[in-house]
């Protein structure tokens, strides 16, 4: 953060993008960062960064200006566009496969990409999927959308500016200087956010363990966001964001928070060993799997040009039916809009919500 201060390149570049090549480099390129205690920190910091960092960026949020129609609109036309190119990837490539079985494919792929893993496992249960489809399944979902991610942090958002409207409601300026004099230091600003965060983060975390396994990931995710936006409500939260801002005319817990998105985004590169994927099996899962990300990609933008929703809450919404909510504050933070954290997280929980549902629809469907 500190280098994209005072080196321009990288933050038109982005720091997300400069920090992903660098953590596939190190994870690619040196044999002994796959040591067992190496992998068991990295997946630690991935999984610590998240739960710290929604509650963070959240915290600095106006929910004032999220545009929950807009949000609606943008489901609903990602979720519409993963359903028509999931049928119809099915009547492209099940002739290499017995139509049954891919039909459990194409209910397993609708539950990936509207509700994320724990959909994926449910309905790969329901469905009956062999264990060895289902590796196969993971391993192509893994390169695919490592390369949706690759794309959404060089060019997503350069390209859906550029093709959709802009945003419809801008960043409110920084204020000025004689308003922003900080009555608290920000080293006990940061502090406070960080306590304030990681009580949120343990008691989500202790009350989703309430629920059965399935449903302790999505849980997590609504209480986070449910704790956060309240805590964005408590008097002292909204002084110290008025009078703590950064250089960057944004709250000092935004940037912490952005702090551990750009620890998230390194960890899960360097997570991804390609040595170790297997690509020999089945490839017309691969391809199956890239024409659904990219194709219903292409539908969506169709669909969001139609309906007049912006560029920037398409991308949003497109990277949390696809990649889960997890990995919203990421982009948020990529498009420099905050007030889109809450959007992107509605969406992914009501793809959470729905996923079974619709998986095991178009299983019953598809063996028709």
């Amino acid at each position: 953060m500190l280098l994209a201060r005072r080196w321009t390149w990288i933050d038109k570049v982005s720091p997300m993008a400069v920090l992903y090549i660098i953590g596939l480099l190190v994870a690619n390129l040196t044999p002994w960062i796959r040591q067992p205690g190496l992998l068991d920190t990295n997946n630690l910091i991935g999984s610590v960064c998240i739960p710290l960092s929604i509650p963070l960026m959240l915290m600095s949020c106006s929910l004032s200006r999220v545009s929950f129609d807009n949000t609606f609109k943008a489901f609903l036309c990602g979720f519409g566009a993963i359903l028509l190119v999931t049928v119809a990837g099915f009547f492209l490539f099940r002739h290499h496969t017995d139509p049954t079985q891919f039909a459990k494919i194409s209910a397993v792929a609708v539950g990936i990409y509207t509700g994320g893993i724990p959909n994926m496992g449910a309905i790969a249960q329901g469905v009956g999927m062999d264990n060895t489809t289902y590796l196969y399944i993971t391993s192509y979902d893994l390169i695919v959308t490592g390369l949706y991610l690759v794309f959404v942090i060089c060019f997503g958002k350069q390209v859906f500016r550029r093709l959709l409207p802009s945003h419809l409601e801008k960043q409110s300026p920084a204020a000025p200087a004689s308003e922003t004099t900080p009555s608290v230091t920000p080293r006990g600003h940061i502090i406070a956010s960080l306590l304030l965060a990681l009580a949120i983060a343990v008691g989500s975390w202790l009350l989703s363990t309430l629920f059965p396994e399935r449903l302790s990931t999505p849980m997590l995710i609504l209480l986070l966001t449910t704790f956060s936006i309240g805590a964005s409500f408590l008097p002292f939260v909204r002084r110290v964001n008025r009078e703590a801002e950064s250089r960057q005319g944004q709250p000092v817990a935004f940037q912490v928070g952005l702090y551990f998105v750009y620890l998230f985004c390194f960890s899960i590169a360097n997570a991804c060993d390609i040595r170790m994927l297997d690509l020999s099996g089945s490839l017309n899962i691969l391809w199956y799997i890239l024409f659904i990300i990219f194709g219903s990609l292409l539908i969506q933008i169709l669909l969001a040009r139609l309906f007049h929703i912006d560029g920037d809450t398409t991308l949003v919404a497109s990277v949390a039916l696809i990649n889960s909510p997890p990995f919203v504050p990421l982009v948020a933070a990529l498009l420099n809009n905050k007030n889109l954290i809450v959007s992107g997280i509605a969406i992914g929980l009501i793809g959470y919500m729905v996923g079974n549902y619709i998986g095991m629809g178009i299983y019953f469907l598809l063996t028709l």
